[in-house]
């Protein structure tokens, strides 16, 4: 049998690649966590959140009406009206249908992507409102990054 090669009578077994890597790098590691908790509001993360259900990735696997409306409703009330937005969730469950089930647009991997292929393939003439949405999306989106 053998032995753990550590004297039971050793008090600290800290090691200096067990003192960088727990105690420095976790220490940098919150720190960072701190920052980018600080420089991002709770609206601006809510924002992308929301905005994420519109996201063509993985099949539109984050789709989601709800979201979608509370997006629209939220932080693009002075260009989404009530009645806009009941005609939006209109939009959303017939393209729920044919978008999402349209070869297409499986392989999106960008709002950007799916902006172009909703125009390419006439559905934004169609799904006038949601091409409004995804297009304020983006623009916020660069807004954002620029600033």
């Amino acid at each position: 049998m053998e032995g753990t090669k550590c004297s039971c009578q050793q008090i600290d077994n800290i090691t200096v690649e067990h003192y960088y890597h727990f105690s420095i790098f976790i220490a940098v590691i919150d720190y960072q966590l701190i920052e980018l908790n600080n420089k991002f509001l709770e609206q601006t993360i809510e924002l992308l959140t929301l905005s994420m259900a519109l996201s063509p990735i993985d099949v539109f696997k984050s789709f989601d009406v709800d979201d979608i409306c509370t997006l629209a409703n939220k932080f693009y009330s002075e260009d989404f009206s009530k009645n806009d937005i009941e005609d939006l969730r209109r939009q959303l469950s017939h393209y729920r249908l044919d978008v999402l089930g349209c070869p297409e647009f499986h392989n999106l991997v960008s709002l950007s992507e799916l902006c172009q292929c909703l125009a390419e393939t006439k559905r934004s003439e169609h799904y006038t409102l949601i091409d409004k949405l995804i297009r304020l999306v983006l623009a916020l989106l660069v807004s954002t990054t620029t600033t």
